[in-house]
């Protein structure tokens, strides 16, 4: 299996294929580069989305910077995850399976890419510390500063010793700190809580630009005993090779591209945001840590990655959506030991909350086992779970909907969960009101768990039968009629009430004796009276 070392080779890729836009003209990062990236999210389909590295970077007040910018390299669209990882959009699902049941653990080295620039102690603001970077403003006209978006916050277990990461956004504040979010429910959150009863700081590494393999995990929901190096090691084949930080005891990618060292305060917190989110809704300003920067590292001539999330969908959706089917696909498979599960699928616009199981069901306590243990691995995962048969395309939401709507009764095929995690959701409670922080969100959110399977037999599909749909097509495609792209369902089939005689009746007046199916409803008659 080959991978991609570093970002830089993944690049070269995408531009080799065809999958990146090179800009050179001069574009202000603070008001021209993310509304320009959004477009393609906002008025193309996913497969005509590309990756966008912008060579002639500026800010507000003018400044030019030499660091070039790629935005959407990481997944733009399912196709280009798929590259990230050298494989086909269809097989993204069973390689993060596959990662997580074979984890590789990465290989410590000396020496590293990441290592051949460094600023600390007092050449740590030579280059004007992380005003070095062209970092972009993601939401111009709401965000109140700009933030590091593919920023993969790595941290140690103080415990274990385990290793995180974390895409969490982080507030540029000043030359060495920005603020870091940090929710109740991400994995960051729980070692800052350890360190927070031994009353230390935790010492973390801001990683911008790792390899695809490594990217791709930190959004995704590991398991706590797990470290995402070593499930990254499992998608790449082969050990991430990681250095140790200048600074702390943190391993890193040694292949990254800029690695920023430092600690997060336990003892105080600051107000962050508000920051375009992942939700499609601004979010509020928080009291959340800070991250106080103590080293500056990255390689000679450093590529600035950064992800355009915000508004679904967006290349961060895409990146928790693929990841999650993932990994729910195992869990439920794999761990849960539940049979019959064929697909899991969340819907790009809602993130992570509306999710699909497409299953062959055994019966009805069958179906529940799989809706009960999906809302159990997360607790802010799944605030609307799908339970279909195995004939629904979980993806199409047409089919979606025609499930929902004839093969579910909302008094006996709906269950209401409480007590979950909001993450960011405005509509958990008022934005804006006073009280808490990220660190101790209200756990006032709710599930609905919905069995959209069929209880009992039901007639055929209404489509003609297959045979004549494939014959149509051909009919079709011989008078030159535009381009099809067959939607499921797209012929009938039985679905368990259907009669021999049925049978034969249709057959008859497919050969047009449909006069002696009269005749025989005829004989049938029955007088009104007798009704």
């Amino acid at each position: 299996m080959s991978y991609f070392r570093d970002l830089r080779e993944h690049i070269a890729a995408l531009d080799e294929a065809g999958l990146l836009l090179k800009i050179d003209e001069r574009i202000n990062k603070d008001t021209e580069l993310m509304p320009l990236v959004r477009w393609q999210f906002r008025g193309l389909p996913e497969e005509e989305r590309r990756a966008f590295m912008f060579t002639h970077v500026v800010d507000a007040k003018g400044r030019k910077y030499d660091i070039p910018v790629v935005v959407g390299a990481l997944a733009a669209s399912r196709q280009i995850y798929g590259f990230g990882l050298q494989c086909k959009p269809e097989e993204i699902a069973e390689r993060w399976s596959a990662a997580q049941s074979n984890p590789i653990a990465p290989e410590i080295v000396a020496n590293a890419p990441a290592h051949e620039v460094v600023y600390s102690g007092t050449t740590l603001l030579e280059k004007g510390g992380l005003g070095e970077f062209p970092i972009p403003i993601s939401t111009p006209g709401y965000d109140c500063a700009p933030f590091t978006t593919a920023s993969h916050w790595f941290t140690r277990d103080p415990e274990t010793g385990i290793i995180n990461i974390g895409n969490y956004r982080g507030h540029v504040k000043s030359p060495t700190r920005t603020g870091v979010f940090l929710s109740s429910s991400n994995h960051g959150g729980y070692h800052w809580r350890k360190c927070k009863e031994r009353g230390i700081p935790l010492p973390a590494a801001l990683v911008i630009g790792a390899p695809p393999c490594v990217a791709y995990t930190a959004p995704a929901r590991i398991p706590f005993s797990v470290s995402e190096l070593d499930v990254a090691g499992g998608l790449a084949g082969a050990p991430i090779e990681v250095v140790r930080c200048k600074t702390n005891d943190v391993l890193v990618p040694a292949n990254a591209e800029i690695v920023i060292e430092g600690e997060i305060s336990t003892e105080f917190l600051e107000p962050e945001a508000p920051f375009g989110e992942s939700t499609g809704y601004i979010a509020e300003k928080l009291l959340n840590p800070y991250f106080e920067v103590k080293c500056i590292t990255h390689r000679r001539d450093p590529i600035l990655a950064a992800i355009i999330s915000q508004m679904p969908p967006s290349e961060s959706s895409v990146m928790r959506q693929v990841a999650a089917e993932g990994n729910y696909l195992r869990f439920l498979r794999d761990q849960c030991n539940i049979p019959g599960i064929m697909e899991v699928a969340f819907h790009s616009i809602a993130v992570r909350q509306i999710c699909v199981i497409k299953m062959k069901k055994i019966n009805q306590a069958h179906v529940w086992q799989a809706l009960h243990s999906m809302v159990g691995y997360n607790p802010a995962t799944g605030k609307m779970v799908i339970a279909v048969d195995e004939d629904i395309d979980p993806r199409n939401l047409d089919a979606l909907f025609w499930a929902l709507a004839f093969r579910m009764q909302p008094h006996r095929d709906v269950l209401i969960i409480r007590n979950r995690t909001p993450q960011m959701d405005p509509s958990v409670f008022p934005p804006g009101q006073e009280g808490g922080h990220s660190l101790d969100e209200i756990a006032g959110a709710s599930a609905m768990l919905i069995d959209a399977t069929r209880k009992w037999p039901y007639p055929p599909v209404s489509l003609p039968k297959k045979e004549y749909m494939e014959r149509a097509r051909q009919l079709w495609e011989r008078l030159e009629l535009p381009k099809l792209k067959p939607q499921n369902p797209w012929y009938g089939y039985n679905l368990g009430l259907w009669s021999e005689e049925d049978e034969a009746d249709a057959e008859l007046a497919v050969r047009g004796e449909h006069y002696r199916i009269g005749e025989k409803r005829a004989e049938q008659r029955i007088a009104v009276k007798k009704l």
